[in-house]
């Protein structure tokens, strides 16, 4: 398992974070958050950091298309830009996408980020190599029950239900991600001469607004490109937890 990329390590001073897969599950059961994530319907959310320049990736790539054919699961790809400097740029990576990497970490306690790393529903973390160990984290999710808001998300706005407040305001996240699966070549680095298949690559992920409680509307541009997929998210707060979802 080659977490956080070694090589280029000695910059980013990476740690191993892996965790025992019963401690996982126990953690996630435990975890409290204002308004559970796992609402009746609404999907649980599975996010990917990755970058085509990790050879430990692809095992996990191929993971979160998996996932993505399950209704119950909303498979979020993002591609992060510090494999970059290791001879290929990721063609889908984001200075954005690893902000958002870095915001888990300092939520969940970790000193560094590496990749393949799989967060669920914000609340906890794993390697993303392994769907065993995705799968008990996913489940424990929906098994957790409260009274959280709805969420719809059509081609001019976004709408929420009233519901109970979160601690502070709580953000609202437009997503576009592409649902097909792309081929990409990669021609240097550690995966060079590969070609190498992503699904749910997110492109856009932009903040909506805050919501406190009440229901609240938010309108939205329909997406420029045809073949993007929308979804709807609701975070307490940077590297917070998810506390409602929705598929376009």
């Amino acid at each position: 398992m080659s977490h956080p990329a070694r090589r280029l390590a000695r910059a980013l001073s990476p740690r191993s974070v892996a965790t025992p897969l019963s401690a996982l599950i126990l953690a996630a059961s435990a975890m409290a958050s204002p308004v559970a994530a796992s609402v009746d319907g609404q999907p649980v959310v599975v996010e990917l950091f990755t970058s085509q320049g990790c050879s430990s990736c692809p095992p996990a790539n191929q993971n979160l298309a998996r996932l993505a054919d399950r209704p119950d699961v909303l498979a979020l790809s993002f591609g992060v830009t510090y494999w970059d400097q290791l001879g290929w740029k990721d063609t889908f990576a984001s200075t954005q996408f690893t902000a958002r990497q870095w915001d888990y970490a300092h939520t969940l306690h970790h000193a560094q980020v590496w990749t393949p790393q799989v967060v669920v529903d914000g609340r906890i973390d794993t390697v993303g190599q392994k769907l065993s160990q995705i799968e008990p984290l996913i489940s424990a999710a929906k098994s957790r029950q409260a009274a959280g808001p709805r969420i719809e998300v059509s081609a001019d706005r976004v709408s929420i239900t009233a519901a109970a407040a979160p601690h502070a305001a709580a953000q609202v996240w437009l997503v576009r991600y592409d649902p097909r699966v792309v081929q990409v070549p990669i021609r240097r680095g550690e995966n060079g001469g590969k070609t190498l298949p992503h699904r749910n690559v997110v492109h856009a992920l932009v903040n909506l607004g805050s919501w406190s409680g009440p229901a609240a509307t938010f309108a939205i541009k329909p997406s420029s490109d045809p073949n993007l997929r929308s979804a709807a998210l609701i975070q307490d707060g940077p590297g917070g937890a998810i506390l409602s979802a929705a598929k376009g």
